[in-house]
This record gives C-alpha cells, sequence and structure tokens, in this order.
C-alpha cells in the first residue's frame, strides 16, 4: 500500500550530467526510456513488502506462472499447459520449454516450488491455498503438480495475483534463504536485468534488456503475453521534487512520469506536447485503530461511515471531476469484477445526527482522538485535514500530529494507547489489486490474528471469507460476496474515503501509452 508522492525530484542536473558524459556515438546506439519513479527504490525484493516501488521493480525483472490480461483474466504466462480434475483438488502444469534465467540457467520445477512456497508463507491468497491443503511436487525439471484437500475456486486467481506480494519465480536457492529479511541479489528470467553497478539509492535504478528473455507469442495485454521490449535501456529517475520532474518531462529530458500530482493534471491536460492519462482506479483509507477506544466499538466506526461525504474527500485530494467517482458504494472498486452494493444503503449519504447519535453509544465523551497526519505528501496530507474535519463535524476531539510518511509508517506498528506514544487514526491510498476482493483488499483480507496496524479483527468476516474462497459455483460465490460486504458494513474494517483515477504523463512522442495498465509498469509495451 506504501505509495509515496512525486515531491522531491532535485537529481535533474546529475541526471543530465550522467547522459552527457556518455560518448555521443554511445548515447545514439543505445535506446533508452527514462521514467521519473513515483517513489525511491530501496526494497530489490517484491516477495518481501507490499511497496509498489518493490512490486515494479519484480516485474522488470521476474516472470510469473500466470498473469491477469487487460480484462483481469488470468493467462498462462511461463506456464505452457495446464490441467485440473473435475472436483479442482488435483492441477498439473508444465513450463514453457527454454525458459532460463538472466545468467543463461534454466528454470525448472524446483525454482517453481520453491518460489511458490516463499511466496504461500507471507500472501493472504498463498496461505488460503495452504490452509486447503496445497501440496506442490515436481514431476520433472519442466512439470510439477498441486494437490489440494479440499477445492479451491482461486488456484489460477492467486497464481496471476498482480499486486500485494506477487508470485514471482526465483531460482531455487534464492526462494531458500530466510524470509526474515529481503533478498538482495537479484536474478530472475523476466524482460530485464538489473545493473546493480549503476544503481544510486536516491537518484537512480538502471536495467537493460535481459538477452535470455524468452517472450510468448501472443501480444501484449496488461500483465499477460509477450514482454518483449523495444529499449534496450530502462532509467528509473527518482525526483522528488514534483516542480523539476515536470520541468524535465516538458525539456524531453524524461519521457514519462509514472505518478502525476493531482495539482499537475489539468495545466497539462492543455500542453500539446504532453500527455496525460489514467493510471488505474484507487481507493483511500481511513485507517482505525480496533485495539484502543474509541475506533475499538463497531458502533464509533460505523458513526464515521455515516459522516464520510466521498466526493469532498477525493475533491480535496486534487482529483478533476472526471478522474472521481462521486460515490462508490462497494468495498471493493466500482466498475470491478467484484462491485456490490451489498449493505450500503444507509451509508449513501452522509448523516451527521445518525453519526452523532451512534458515537454517543459507543460512549464517546470528548477524549482526544490522535490522527497522523503525513506532512509530505500531499494527497495524502489533504485526505487527512478532510478526515479531521469530518471527525470534528460529529463532536470529536481530534488531535493532528503532523509527520512525514516514513515516520508514520513506523509510528503506525506501533500497539501503545494514543496517550502513550500509540494512534487512533490514519490515512491511505491503495490502487484496485489492492481493494478488489475479500482476499485482495489490505483492510478485508487480514483474519483476526493478523498484524496489519489498525488490528481488525471480526470472526464473522473471516467465516464469509473462507467460504467465499473455497466456493467453486459463480452464484453461490456472489451470494458470499453480498454476505460479505453487508457484513463489513456492520464491522467497518476502515472507511473508504472514495475511488478515484491516479494519472500519469508522458511525452506526446512517446508511443504506445494507451496501452499502459491499471498503473502497473508494463514499459515493454512503449516505444519511441
Amino acid at each position: 500500500m506504501t505509495r509515496c508522492t512525486l515531491a522531491a525530484l532535485a537529481a535533474v542536473g546529475a541526471m543530465t550530467l550522467a547522459a552527457t558524459s556518455l560518448p555521443a556515438q554511445a548515447q545514439a546506439q543505445t535506446k533508452t526510456l527514462k521514467v521519473v519513479a513515483h517513489a525511491d527504490l530501496k526494497i530489490l525484493d517484491p516477495t518481501f513488502t507490499t511497496a509498489y516501488i518493490s512490486r515494479n521493480f519484480g516485474y522488470m525483472v521476474y516472470d510469473t506462472l500466470f498473469a491477469q490480461d487487460a480484462t483481469g483474466a488470468p493467462k498462462p504466462q511461463m506456464v505452457d499447459k495446464y490441467t485440473s480434475s473435475k472436483d479442482g483438488k488435483e492441477w498439473s502444469f508444465t513450463l514453457r520449454p527454454g525458459l532460463k534465467f538472466s545468467d543463461g540457467s534454466p528454470v525448472t520445477s524446483a525454482d517453481v516450488i520453491a518460489s511458490l512456497q516463499r511466496w504461500g508463507a507471507r500472501d493472504s491468497l498463498g496461505r488460503a491455498m495452504g490452509a486447503a491443503g496445497a501440496q506442490w511436487k515436481a514431476v520433472d525439471a519442466q512439470s510439477f503438480s498441486l494437490t489440494l484437500n479440499e477445492p479451491f475456486g482461486m488456484v489460477l486467481d492467486a497464481l496471476a495475483k498482480p499486486s500485494g506480494f506477487p508470485p514471482v519465480i526465483l531460482p531455487e536457492r534464492l526462494a531458500r534463504m530466510p524470509a526474515t529479511s529481503p533478498l538482495t541479489e537479484v536474478l530472475g528470467s523476466g524482460p530485464f536485468i538489473f545493473k546493480r553497478d549503476e544503481w544510486v539509492p536516491g537518484n537512480k535504478a538502471v536495467f537493460v534488456r535481459n538477452p535470455n528473455y524468452v517472450a510468448r507469442s501472443e501480444p501484449p495485454s496488461g500483465l499477460a503475453g509477450s514482454k518483449k521490449t523495444s529499449f534496450e535501456r530502462v532509467e528509473w529517475l527518482y525526483l522528488p521534487d514534483a516542480n523539476s520532474a515536470i520541468a524535465a518531462l516538458k525539456a524531453g529530458e524524461v519521457d514519462l512520469v509514472e505518478q502525476l500530482p493531482p495539482d499537475y493534471i489539468a495545466p497539462l491536460r492543455t500542453d500539446k506536447s504532453i500527455k496525460v492519462g489514467a493510471a488505474g482506479a484507487w481507493q483511500g483509507f481511513l485507517v482505525l485503530n480496533q485495539l484502543h477506544p474509541p475506533f475499538n466499538n463497531p458502533k464509533a466506526r460505523q458513526a464515521l461511515l455515516h459522516a464520510v461525504n466521498q466526493e469532498r474527500f477525493t475533491a480535496a485530494m486534487g482529483y478533476p471531476l472526471d478522474m472521481r467517482v462521486t460515490y462508490c458504494a462497494s468495498y471493493f472498486i466500482c466498475g470491478g469484477p467484484n462491485e456490490t452494493h451489498a449493505g450500503a444503503e444507509p451509508f449513501r449519504k452522509p448523516d451527521i445526527a445518525k453519526a452523532k447519535q451512534l458515537l454517543a453509544e459507543a460512549g464517546y465523551k470528548g477524549e482526544k482522538v490522535v490522527l497522523l497526519v503525513p506532512s509530505d505528501v500531499t494527497y495524502l496530507n489533504a485526505e487527512a485535514l478532510m478526515a479531521a474535519q469530518t471527525m470534528r463535524s460529529i463532536g470529536m476531539n481530534v488531535d493532528m500530529q503532523n509527520m512525514d510518511w516514513a515516520s508514520i509508517g513506523a509510528r503506525r506498528a506501533k500497539r501503545d494507547a494514543p496517550e502513550a506514544g500509540g494512534w487512533n487514526m490514519y490515512v491511505t491510498v491503495a490502487g484496485e489489486f489492492d481493494v478488489n476482493s475479500p482476499i485482495t483488499n489490505a483492510y478485508l483480507s487480514p483474519a483476526c490474528g493478523n498484524s496489519l496496524p489498525g488490528w481488525p479483527c471480526d470472526k464473522q468476516l473471516d467465516e464469509l471469507r473462507t467460504a467465499w474462497i473455497r466456493e467453486t459455483v459463480p452464484a453461490k460465490r456472489k451470494e458470499l460476496l453480498d454476505a460479505f460486504q453487508k457484513r463489513a458494513y456492520e464491522a467497518v474494517p476502515y472507511v473508504s474515503a472514495g475511488q478515484y483515477s491516479a494519472a500519469f504523463a508522458a511525452r506526446a512522442s512517446l508511443k504506445g501509452v494507451d496501452k499502459l495498465w491499471a498503473g502497473m509498469p508494463t514499459v515493454w509495451v512503449l516505444d519511441k
């Protein structure tokens, strides 16, 4: 869920100097894509953190067994063919011939199984498969099997999971390393190779075309199909000053700004040299600490839900009218495959009187409510200010504590009472892949006993989630999905601050930007 702003991109001068230090002939011969990344790359292991920058890094250098296409359907990627039994308990898979890691070593079933075991120990879908008795076994170097004790309706969805912890395939020796710390060695079978010798943390990450990448024959679609790139080199530049980033884009010093701050959307739309596009659907989250009063009481959480005006939140964050949803009744993404309005009707319009009544019934008597306010991420700062205004509108005594986003990341892990250095609420956002189902939504997927900041727990949600995962009949799954959301509106694991589309900006001369998908780093669809 970590999503840093494009705010401070000081290295334009250093970038230009580095480019001009190359011989002119070398520059002419090397086809390079320069991208302003949304965050600084620090962790090189997408199996260790859910940070989007590490996830994006994973898709540059690794590949997956299956991948979602542009419609969201799972398609074979590293897999050549597969079968399943009628009862869904037995599966067999065969890898595509000739797959290699970037050092030329072959990809084998042993690599796949070790990678999936590492992934399954951390990921919500992986753990759910484990609870269904998942056992992986190598048949030979190219084939492997999956057996389950009970049907699991999301096998292919799990293997094609695009975000959170995507199930990337590592060499066995790396996958067997302890998962208690991030991997530092990078060796994948994806379209690019990471140039560690050119990595400058806080400034630049460099990738070059992987000569051992074996592309699929199908055209690229979403994260599926061929990832054969026309670029010999891709540079991620971390330019955390938004003004500098936009100046570099206008001057042609960079080709693409991955996440455009909302304030720049309108002016760049009038610049004919720039194209502004949508970078997927996003949802704002108001995260409530359920260990301490007042939000340990579901009535206090329901009170806040009754008070939130989603349109005011997304407007305050700076997104134009055509890039935000006036009201989304779904805990999942509106327009997504799991959109449902079940249970939402009482909350469709803000009801301040009802909110005050529920807050009083929860036993709230004016105690301080600690809100963590990010000072360095503009749209999150606006979201937090709206949260403070909303809480005050129903009579809450809000203690706004300002700090940078990194400090919030550390503070939110504290279980202490708010008056002892803890907290009551913080705000964040998540992309559609970390919102759109009971098992992928960051705050709807954790079961009781989780370590997620806020520590949501509702045993009825746990039971409904498990039933939804196991069900294979579409009509029954829909009934369970509706029941899950209806219960979510009662238990209120978190409060949605509304849905909007993030934006990217690219040079108008950059080809293929209309094929960029849902805010994911599918740079292999681009060309100059």
